[in-house]
């Protein structure tokens, strides 16, 4: 059985579907609310199946390459704490992703779908909540269902985006991304030397 308090902040903290509300904004700012409503349900879907493929085929493409768990936990730990750093010292994800909204014709898929909510940060995570020798098939459809509430709520948050924004604004997003990255940065912190631990028993 999983934490699901755990499992649920880290994929949240990763994900971050709060900041994901001044992107939405942003890219979708020329269209109706009828193509909103079917941008937030393609890019919700599509960063789902992104996802989901990690969490299926992720470890599968490691043990092909010969890659140990333990290094790459301890890498996505590094790379993950980098990302959490970015969150709390750089840019906020609001404003990182709002610059990348140039082209609105795909914006289903670029930027909310890809970096947005299947950021490189929350593909790593699906990875390492899944090891096959750590979490039986049980524990793993759990954090997929987490997985998935997650995104639920950055659907919800994104079809009442307008609403969310007039009271939080861009500041408020931009606090909040920053919150979650320094809950991010612990997780990682804790991911880095627990994959030095296993690495160093084997």
């Amino acid at each position: 059985m999983i934490d699901y308090i755990s499992v649920f902040i880290f994929l949240f903290a990763v994900i971050d579907p709060i900041g994901t509300v001044p992107v939405f904004l942003a890219v979708t700012a020329r269209h109706s609310e009828r193509e909103k409503r079917k941008i937030a349900l393609i890019a919700t879907l599509a960063a789902a199946g992104i996802l989901i493929f990690f969490v299926v085929v992720g470890e599968i493409i490691l043990t092909a390459m010969n890659i140990p768990l333990s290094a790459f936990q301890i890498a996505g730990g590094i790379i993950l704490f980098l990302f959490a750093l970015s969150m709390i010292f750089g840019e906020s994800k609001p404003e990182q992703e709002v610059k990348l909204a140039t082209n609105v014709s795909e914006t289903a898929i670029f930027p909310l779908a890809i970096p947005s909510i299947a950021s490189p940060g929350a593909m790593l995570a699906a990875v390492l909540l899944t090891e096959n020798a750590k979490y039986s098939i049980f524990e793993q459809l759990q954090v997929t269902g987490t997985l998935l509430v997650v995104l639920l709520i950055a659907l919800i948050l994104m079809l009442g985006a307008s609403r969310i924004h007039r009271v939080i604004g861009n500041s408020g997003a931009s606090v909040i991304s920053r919150v979650m990255g320094l809950i991010l940065a612990s997780v990682a912190t804790a991911n880095t030397l627990e994959g030095i631990k296993m690495y160093f028993a084997l």
